[in-house]
């Protein structure tokens, strides 16, 4: 029996989480539009005959300043760590940017084996050669060469192209021994972090690019009423008082319809009633609050 852990790796939106969700099968992170989606390792597990295999999804790899960034640089730092197999995620849609060479600097400089994940083939392959060749000059040889190394896989997230083919690839790489989770167990995101998260999804799809790296959600009180309700209090940071506006919207609407979307989610994820009471506080320095960085979860 195989089993180990994976990290999926690559730049804001390259479809980490989409993929994340592909491989384990059902949502385990969240998934939208916006760049920089993801703050937290996501545990995903994903069980077969032929072994089990856990999947982190780390933040999108960016360069940045201050206490929140260098915590969403440690998350995927600590990944990779802990990791018996790397994806290296990529947009082939896009062309390679600084951030490809800060993945590669990384992946290079450890010995994980790497699955490079050419992403996005059902919109074109314009770039995915660019990729090939950036890999190639940071390893100095051909991939062909070099497959225990870098193994270069072009698929479809969203469409699920090729996922068989990678996971035939990741068992291939992982060491032998026993099962690291119960059978039972999708994955072992926190309660809090999902409840904060699924609020920040909704949030990221309602704004779209009017607020991408500017709010955070936290709990800040998670009560159970008996078996079949539970109340969660829920603050959504922002910077600006003019980011407050947008975020509520016009007389309340786009915050009801955020709480009414994720409260549909949790009710469905959870099975039971969620009452969600939330508000909106500005704070112009949360990212660089390294208490309220560690109580939403960004920190460990």
């Amino acid at each position: 029996m195989k089993a180990g852990m994976v990290a999926i790796v690559g730049r804001p939106n390259a479809g980490k989480s989409t993929l994340l969700n592909a491989l384990a099968g059902e949502k385990v992170a969240i998934v939208s539009p916006v760049p920089q989606t993801t703050r937290h390792q996501i545990r995903a597990v994903f069980n077969d005959p032929r072994g089990q295999s856990g999947f982190l999804d780390t933040p999108g790899m960016h360069k940045s300043e201050g206490a929140f960034e260098r915590a969403m640089s440690a998350a995927i730092q600590g990944a990779l760590s802990g990791a018996d197999v790397a994806l290296h995620i990529v947009d082939v849609t896009e062309p390679p940017g600084f951030e490809e060479s800060m993945v590669m600097d990384l992946l290079a400089s450890s010995r994980t084996p790497v699955i490079l994940a050419l992403n996005k083939i059902d919109r074109g392959l314009a770039h995915l050669d660019l990729y090939l060749k950036a890999w190639e000059a940071k390893l100095g040889s051909s991939l062909s060469a070099v497959t225990d190394r870098v193994m270069p896989l072009p698929l479809s997230a969203a469409k699920g192209t090729n996922i068989d083919k990678l996971l035939e690839e990741i068992f291939r790489r992982l060491p032998e021994g026993p099962a690291l989770y119960p059978d039972d167990v999708l994955t072992d995101f926190p309660r809090q972090l999902t409840i904060q998260d699924i609020v920040r999804e909704k949030m990221l799809l309602q704004l779209r690019d009017e607020l991408p790296f500017s709010i955070a959600v936290y709990a800040e009180e998670i009560l159970d009423r008996g078996e079949k309700r539970t109340y969660a209090k829920l603050v959504i940071l922002v910077e600006r008082e003019s980011q407050k506006a947008i975020v509520i919207g016009h007389r309340g609407q786009a915050l009801k319809r955020v709480g009414v979307e994720a409260r549909r989610e949790l009710e469905a994820l959870y099975g039971k009633k969620f009452f969600l009471d939330i508000w909106v506080k500005v704070d112009p320095r949360w990212k660089q609050n390294t208490e309220l960085l560690r109580r939403i979860g960004y920190i460990v």
